[in-house]
């Protein structure tokens, strides 16, 4: 092998290792992410082994920022050992994230299903503070900014809307850019989702809202339901707590399957750099033991 060519194959592996690591970070991040998420919102889910994905994602991130270290020291040094070594955390990388991107492909299909108690969740609310199923519901709507299930219409039907006799909803439901909502129900442009009014008197709001928007007419300060071809009805975009969840459960398990077949390709160019450069490496030739050794050899046996 000529010394140019050995050279091109080295910076080859040195550019792979350095996309080694941004991958790493990408798929440890999206790990990290996915852990958090359930740690706030574990509340919310059916079954733990939606994490699973997770923890495998964060395991193939260590030994992906451990291999790009180690393939930057074997392109600087002639080691048959370090590369086998290069080699075989690769493979073991490629297991992990072959393994996580399939978990993640199967738990996007069952997200729905995941998020099954979220109803029973906000039926349980109390609005006190060393209640676990009020805080995880409060902290879920000021994260995601969205109120209720699908829009802050779902806290009607709740017992602690019942029971309050305030006739309204909780305060982690209010626009934090409006500092002046109290959570009453007479002013709903305030509160999570955005309520979006329009004055066309012919065309209908099915038309500028669409099907998966809820519409309703106003009559002062009171919101009464009606379908949405009236000429003055009011939009509520129907984009609630759940939707907002799934969404982003969504996107990480997505960006988990993305990024293990990123990782795949790039494991690709380095594992046939590698080939390429221990292909040609001379291997140890075989010598004749020395008179002494020999000597030693016959008194051992």
């Amino acid at each position: 092998m000529g010394e140019t060519r050995r050279r091109a194959l080295k910076i080859v592996i040195q550019i792979t290792c350095q996309l080694l690591w941004v991958a790493g970070l990408v798929v440890g991040l999206s790990g990290m992410y996915l852990l958090l998420n359930y740690r706030h919102n574990g509340i919310f889910f059916t079954h733990t082994y939606i994490i699973l994905p997770a923890c495998l994602a964060l395991a193939s991130a260590t030994l992906l920022l451990a291999s790009g270290g180690l393939g930057i020291w074997v392109s600087l040094r002639k080691s048959a050992l370090l590369q086998g070594v290069f080699v075989y955390l690769l493979v073991v990388v490629f297991c992990l994230e072959a393994t996580a991107a399939a978990l993640a492909y199967v738990n996007a299909g069952k997200v729905d299903s995941e998020l099954a108690p979220f109803s029973s969740v906000f039926q349980r609310y109390t609005g006190r503070c060393q209640d676990p199923y009020s805080d995880a519901v409060d902290a879920t709507q000021k994260e995601l900014q969205c109120c209720g299930i699908y829009d802050y219409r779902d806290w009607l039907a709740t017992p602690w809307f019942n029971h309050s006799g305030r006739g309204s909803v909780p305060h982690s439901c209010c626009n934090y850019t409006y500092h002046t909502c109290n959570g009453t129900l007479e002013l709903p442009g305030l509160l999570y989702p955005k309520v979006y009014t329009h004055t066309h008197t012919h065309t209908p709001a099915l038309a500028l809202c669409g099907d998966p928007k809820v519409c309703r007419y106003t009559s002062g300060q009171h919101l009464i339901p009606e379908r949405c071809h009236s000429p003055y009805p009011v939009c509520v975009l129907s984009q609630g707590c759940q939707v907002k969840l799934e969404e982003a459960l969504l996107f990480v398990l997505h960006l988990i399957i993305w990024s293990s077949l990123a990782v795949a390709l790039v494991e690709t160019v380095g594992f046939v750099s590698m080939a390429q450069l221990m292909r040609e490496q001379p291997l140890l030739e075989y010598g004749i033991l020395d008179r002494e050794y020999g000597i030693l050899d016959r008194e051992w046996a």
